[in-house]
């Protein structure tokens, strides 16, 4: 495994504890290298000594000092530019060397989105892409039956700026790497709650039969978070809420909440079906950019360093979207996300719709209680759905209670993986399942570059302001009421 960009924070944070956490459990192969490259002037020694300290900090629940120093020995340096095609060569010569003989590598871009291209550009050009000398289809046949020597690509997020860079971003790779080389990843996709959407809709056939328009009224789909943009401001500012969060995370959830049943659990079938549902999604007219998006900024945010004066960065968005498809066709779906609102948290509120008739007397300023599911992804993870019961007593009278499971009751703590543990896990394996397809990503970007354009004409819905520790700007809460509709917090207290 290479890692670009292996003195930046991801490789510290993530990537080095997450492979840490394989190791120690016995996930990894036994004849197995981790070749840091970046431009900081290490040695071999000086990689492992930082990355012993980056465990030690971020997975200190982990650290055996006899597991580390076996592990330790795994992990190599090699000083590179990533522009420069002569490093490429002489890490290609390391390689070999190291290897001593035919391997797989996967390659994992841990750098800043602008080095991408230039990246994967080398890399073809050093001839270091190459899995054999076959065919594409036979290159993918010799790789499921481990006859080939594999090569993978990981790109982390954000995968381009908008459609047109991302399109250009995937032609680019594609000239150099076929497609079940690459994995473009969205970490969001690798939690538990998150692919348990899954199984939940799939394995309980009580929920199937009503996950459509005929029983639904609408859902929410929420990811606040508490903190403000921080020592971000900078990036923060040219991109902003839409890119950072939508685009990936929350297009994301939808289609894990959206798509139709695959064929199978297999990683094509799956993502066939996501692809589906996001190109159902329907594009923003200029009259809906304005009646259905919200965009804000929290109080404050312009006095950050990095941040423009007169920003009109939104650092907190709501979207209005709809699926045209026969499961979807008129049910409302709400995405929000912000920075430095009220509490963090991940969650989908799936809101059924109210009883037709209403046979039990309930007073007449009391809406006709209706049923929700809350799928709650982080950090109380679980779910919780309201039903109605009788309270005791000879009046019949209404009480909404709750059913509910939680992770940490009944799992044990330590048994969810963190999220970047399963994906590189999965990368390793070969299993593409949690990450991105080429035409998911520009159906994604497709949804959100309307949005994007919408904002930048008079169509524009004007930029509202709410307070730090809120739940983001009262027009977000009109959104919704103007249909008779609010905002819930389901796995949170309201």
């Amino acid at each position: 495994m290479v890692i670009f960009g292996a003195t930046g924070d991801l490789t510290r944070r993530k990537l080095i504890p997450g492979l840490f956490s394989l190791f120690g459990k016995g996930l990894l192969p036994q004849r197995f290298a981790v070749v840091g490259s970046s431009r900081t002037e290490w040695s071999s020694e000086d990689f492992r000594a930082e990355m012993r300290e980056a465990v030690q900090i971020f997975a200190p629940e982990d650290m055996d000092e006899a597991v580390w120093s076996e592990f330790a020995g795994h992990l190599y340096y090699l000083p590179g530019n990533a522009t420069e095609q002569a490093d490429y060569e002489e890490l290609r010569d390391f390689l070999a060397e190291l290897e001593g003989g035919p391997a797989n590598r996967l390659y994992y871009l841990a750098t800043a989105p602008r080095f991408f291209a230039p990246i994967v550009t080398r890399l073809g050009e050093a001839g270091m892409a190459q899995e054999a000398a076959q065919e594409a289809a036979q290159e993918a046949a010799q790789e499921m039956d481990g006859t080939a020597a594999w090569r993978r690509v990981v790109i982390e997020k954000p995968f381009g700026h908008d459609l047109a860079s991302a399109q250009t971003l995937n032609q680019l790779v594609h000239t150099v790497f076929a497609e079940h080389q690459i994995y473009r990843i969205d970490h969001y996709l690798a939690k538990e709650t998150v692919q348990n959407i899954l199984v939940f809709r799939f394995a309980n056939t009580m929920f199937e039969p009503i996950w459509n328009r005929n029983y639904i009224d609408h859902v929410q789909i929420t990811v606040a978070e508490a903190v403000d943009v921080g020592h971000r401001a900078g990036y923060y500012d040219q991109s902003g809420v839409l890119r950072d969060m939508f685009q990936n995370h929350l297009i994301q959830i939808l289609a894990f909440v959206g798509m139709e049943p695959p064929a199978s659990f297999q990683a094509d079938a799956i993502r066939d079906e996501k692809a589906k549902v996001l190109k159902a999604i329907r594009p923003l007219s200029p009259a809906e950019i304005t009646a259905q998006t919200v965009r804000a900024q929290y109080d404050g945010y312009c006095t950050a360093d990095g941040v423009a004066a007169d920003s009109q960065t939104a650092t907190y968005a709501a979207l209005q979207l709809y699926i045209d498809n026969w499961r979807w066709r008129g049910v409302p779906f709400y995405l929000r996300s912000g920075k430095a609102l009220a509490t963090k948290t991940s969650e989908v509120i799936v809101q059924f719709k109210e009883p037709p008739h209403m046979m039990f007397t309930i007073p007449h300023d009391q809406p006709i209680p209706a049923n929700y599911l809350a799928l709650c992804l982080q950090p109380h993870e679980g779910f919780h759905q309201r039903i109605e019961l009788k309270e005791p007593g000879r009046e019949v009278k209404l009480r909404s209670v709750d059913m509910d499971f939680h992770y940490e009751e009944v799992f044990h703590p330590n048994s969810v993986p963190e999220a970047y543990e399963t994906l590189l896990h999965n990368a390793l394996e070969g299993d593409a399942t949690l990450f991105t397809r080429s035409d998911g990503i520009e159906a994604a970007w497709q949804v959100i570059d309307s949005v994007l354009q919408g904002w930048q004409t008079a169509a524009a819905p004007p930029l509202a302001t709410y307070a730090p520790g809120s739940w983001g700007p009262a027009e977000a809460d009109r959104l919704l009421g103007k249909n008779g509709r609010s905002w819930r917090h389901g796995c949170v207290d309201e």
